[in-house]
């Protein structure tokens, strides 16, 4: 009996150590800003500069996913995930995709052996090739259209939330902004002054708001001025 439960301890024991360690669940995205981002801009669209270091990653992805060979059409995304997983480690001119032009301006990438484990290279090609594609360019634009035709006060609400604790038309946690608007009609420094330091007791629901000292003189003003035009043009609409 005993005998039977030594021998039940020692092969737990061999079993134990013949695991291997699970690896961790690592996160391209992560990675790649704090790995790359001193060199390449992870912007998207990027934004170029006349001192940048390397090109940007959006650049660097189109250009990888558009010039590997694959044998197969459908594995262009692993090879393009396959080469840059090994281009890290070991770049080169007769590997590299770069034009000339591109080779002259930034030079040839460095070895990221003593940077980056195989793992973690992986996981950042991977996040690229899913992160960095046209479609996601193209939905990212689209959106970026949208926000540029706002009008300032608009975008000075949204930068600043202001729209998740107020509807144009309807209340959430504070009052809608054409109730704003009525309420300060005639008093614009007065609801400058409640944006700017905050206030309490001033609506029935008893709503608190929080002061926005972020938002300087130029902006309170743009933002107060959208908020009365956005009551005005909502009443002239109304038969």
């Amino acid at each position: 009996m005993i005998k039977n439960i030594l021998v039940l301890v020692l092969l737990l024991v061999f079993t134990a150590c013949d695991e291997k360690p699970v690896k961790p669940n690592l996160d391209g995205k992560k990675l790649l800003e704090s790995k790359c981002a001193s060199c390449h801009n992870t912007n998207m669209p990027p934004l170029i500069s006349d001192d940048e270091l390397a090109p940007p990653i959006m650049a660097v992805s189109f250009h990888v996913h558009n010039f590997v060979t694959p044998s197969d059409e459908s594995q262009r995304t692993s090879k393009a995930i396959e080469f840059v997983s090994d281009y890290v480690f070991n770049p080169s001119l007769e590997k590299s995709f770069c034009d000339k032009e591109s080779l002259k301006r930034y030079g040839l990438m460095p070895s990221q052996k003593e940077k980056l484990t195989k793992d973690e290279a992986k996981a950042i090609a991977s996040y690229m090739f899913k992160h960095y594609t046209q479609e996601n360019l193209s939905s990212i634009q689209k959106k970026q259209a949208v926000y540029d035709a706002l009008s300032d006060g608009q975008k000075i609400a949204i930068k600043n939330r202001c729209l998740g604790c107020h509807g144009v038309e309807s209340k959430k946690v504070g009052p809608a902004f054409t109730d704003i608007a009525k309420k300060f009609t005639d008093n614009k420094e007065a609801m400058i002054k409640s944006i700017r330091s905050g206030s309490k007791g001033v609506w029935s629901n008893g709503a608190v708001m929080p002061p926005f000292e972020q938002l300087d003189d130029k902006e309170l003003e743009i933002l107060s001025e959208w908020i009365l035009e956005t009551s005005s043009l909502l009443d002239s609409k109304i038969p």
